[in-house]
């Protein structure tokens, strides 16, 4: 498939243009090729070197990232920047990226994953960012210990960042907000909710869930959105006639 055909596959299945108004990321093809099909995409979280470097070695005509190079603003091509065009573009690898259409997408994205994973029964709308809710709520199908929450949403056994037990033993909601949102705590907090899970935490909300007896996970930054790219690559796998890699590359952030 041409990136041509793949930009509108994508921007098809991801609602990219919902989310132009908000999103400081530029979704959808940051890089493109020469014009070659592309036979293999691979899937990882972030753009980098170490990234590219994986793509390029598994012979990828494409890099599909949660987190790419273009973030609202123009850059010099200098730098870092210029040596991550550069292999790009030596190797002749497109670059496709999808932010927050990705953490919210109902069914595909990062917090949809993390809800199915915890048992959230029918998943409401959570978290608003720049008037959109980007993450979801709900009453948990049973009710579920942290330590239990911490194994199902853990990437490849790695541990989460921190895990704070200040409210009950068994928690009977929760909300999830994947990547940096450790202020939707506070949300989840006016809510009355037992469970929060992002993926980050911060100093400031560290003795609000303490004294609000909430519990928290901060699962990390990069293991809680592993799933939306991953999700992506299943569903690109039942309708594309493409060979598809998923490249892990952690932060342990």
């Amino acid at each position: 498939m041409t990136t041509r055909q793949l930009d509108a596959f994508f921007r098809n299945i991801l609602n990219i243009e919902d989310f132009a108004a908000i999103d400081s990321s530029l979704n959808g093809l940051q890089v493109d090729n020469d014009g070659a099909e592309v036979e293999k995409i691979a899937f990882a979280v972030d753009a980098n070197r170490e990234t590219f470097k994986q793509a390029a070695a598994a012979g990828a005509g494409m890099l599909f990232v949660h987190h790419g190079l273009l973030w609202g603003k123009p850059l010099p091509v200098a730098g870092n920047f210029r040596e991550r065009l550069r292999f790009l573009l030596d190797r002749n690898i497109a670059l496709y990226a999808v932010h927050l259409p990705l953490d919210q997408h109902p069914e595909l994205g990062n917090n949809a994953a993390l809800s199915s994973l915890l048992g959230i029964d029918a998943p409401e709308p959570f978290g608003r960012y720049h008037g959109r809710k980007i993450g979801y709520k709900g009453t948990l199908k049973q009710p579920l210990r942290i330590a239990e929450a911490v194994k199902r949403i853990e990437f490849a056994g790695r541990p989460p960042l921190g895990v704070y037990p200040f409210g009950k033993e068994e928690n009977r909601s929760c909300a999830v907000v994947s990547g940096g949102a450790a202020q939707e705590a506070l949300q989840a907090l006016e809510e009355g909710l037992d469970l929060y899970v992002t993926g980050e935490v911060s100093h400031e909300v560290y003795h609000e869930i303490l004294e609000g007896r909430m519990n928290m996970i901060a699962g990390g930054h990069y293991s809680t959105e592993v799933w939306g790219v991953r999700r992506v690559m299943e569903h690109c796998a039942a309708m594309l006639e493409l060979e598809l890699e998923f490249l892990d590359a952690p932060t342990g952030l």
